[in-house]
């Protein structure tokens, strides 16, 4: 009986769990939902940003803009964006890998790197073994403009300064729900932009720009740096809670199959105690009745 009561105890425990990830499931799933929205619709305002920075480049030159300075690389700083919460598969330890596979190569170069921080899992990883700074945590509640700002005013003003001379930005790329891919990005300084594809000269109209184009230009740099870094949080937020959704259907479905295993088990072992019980009292009866 102690049997029994053991494999019912463990029943009840794994259905109880199993109630935890499905809540839990449907939780990331309505955050995903909001997240991959978000992130949809920002991708083309993105692409036609880059598009028209890179008509605005084509147009003037800004050699001499600070953003754009290139330097020799001594110092490098590396903004890493990982999640605030875990229970969400590889998730974060795919971007910890990158990160700790970038800061290791470039350390090899000889130069000296500074982690940034974007995220709980990132900073409690990193805070006693890389040089970290700026670190920020619980970021990914509300993911609005104003962050991407916020995060660009801590890296802007130093690179110009010349405190460092190039930034990263390792972040999730989501695909769907199952693949998500971390990326590298260089931010500063600014990489050329790509030009649109060749157009037809005849059919190309000629904008005037006002102010001149090499004035909106440098006021829209900052701007770039604003648009990566939201969308590198609107990526990542989505590739979080996809990542979960997808890990607490996983544990679900665990939880489902070894409730099925120890039911399984419970009812053998029930049916071997009822057959034993049942010997016991033909073998007595027998007994009796020869005695």
């Amino acid at each position: 009986m102690a049997a029994l009561k053991d494999i019912k105890r463990k029943i009840n425990a794994v259905q109880k769990t199993r109630q935890i990830t499905r809540a839990m499931n449907m939780v990331a799933a309505s955050k995903f939902k909001a997240a991959q929205t978000r992130m949809q619709n920002f991708r083309p305002y993105a692409g036609s940003f880059m598009e028209m920075l890179g008509d605005l480049s084509s147009r003037v030159s800004v050699e001499s803009h600070p953003l754009l300075a290139v330097r020799e690389t001594k110092r490098i700083r590396a903004i890493l964006m990982t999640s605030d919460r875990g229970l969400c598969g590889g998730f974060n330890n795919n971007l910890i890998k990158v990160a700790e596979r970038f800061i290791i190569q470039k350390q090899n170069e000889g130069l000296e790197v500074e982690l940034i921080p974007i995220g709980k899992k990132g900073r409690d990883h990193f805070k006693k073994k890389f040089k970290t700074r700026d670190a920020r945590s619980d970021v990914f509640g509300k993911i609005d403009m104003a962050l991407a700002v916020s995060i660009a005013n801590d890296i802007i003003p130093p690179f110009i300064a010349e405190e460092y001379d190039e930034l990263y930005l390792i972040y999730n790329e989501f695909v769907n729900v199952s693949v998500q891919k971390p990326q590298t990005l260089r931010i500063f300084p600014i990489p050329p932009f790509k030009q649109a594809e060749e157009k037809d000269i005849s059919n190309e109209i000629e904008y005037i720009y006002e102010p001149s184009a090499k004035t909106i230009l440098e006021n829209l740099l900052p701007m770039y740096v604003h648009v990566q870094i939201y969308r590198a949080i609107a990526e990542t937020s989505a590739g979080e809670n996809g990542a979960r959704m997808a890990a607490m259907d996983n544990a679900t479905r665990n939880c489902e199959e070894m409730v099925s295993s120890l039911t399984l088990k419970y009812n053998k072992a029930r049916q071997a105690s009822i057959t034993s019980e049942l010997m016991d009292i033909v073998g007595g009866t027998e007994a009796l009745a020869k005695s």
